[in-house]
């Protein structure tokens, strides 16, 4: 009985399409209309944001390639939380850059 619930989820593992284990940022960078977006690119960027933010951190900062705004309200926001998570966000935009450089 085990071996063939095992037998299942790898079964069902392969049928999931690739996008659907795309983390929020890289989702976020496929689904843009920024022209140098590929899917390798949005693939290292995802990445990087596994190496600095948490998964919340990666949905909120996520949200940012639809909506800049969003991003402004919270670089300029006077609260200890929004700071906090501004410094992360920066270190992990300076980690995209060195890890994802094409030129």
């Amino acid at each position: 009985m085990k071996q063939l619930l095992t037998a299942s989820v790898l079964a069902l593992a392969t049928m999931v399409p690739v996008a659907a284990l795309a983390g929020p940022i890289e989702a976020a960078c496929n689904s843009s209309d920024r022209p140098g977006a590929s899917r390798q690119l949005c693939r290292c960027i995802d990445a990087a944001a596994d190496h600095t933010l948490t998964r919340s951190e990666q949905r909120r900062a996520a949200r940012f390639f639809t909506n800049p705004d969003e991003a402004q309200s919270v670089r300029m926001s006077p609260t200890r939380a929004d700071n906090e998570f501004w410094a992360r966000y920066r270190n992990f935009g300076s980690l995209a850059e060195q890890m994802c450089a094409t030129g």
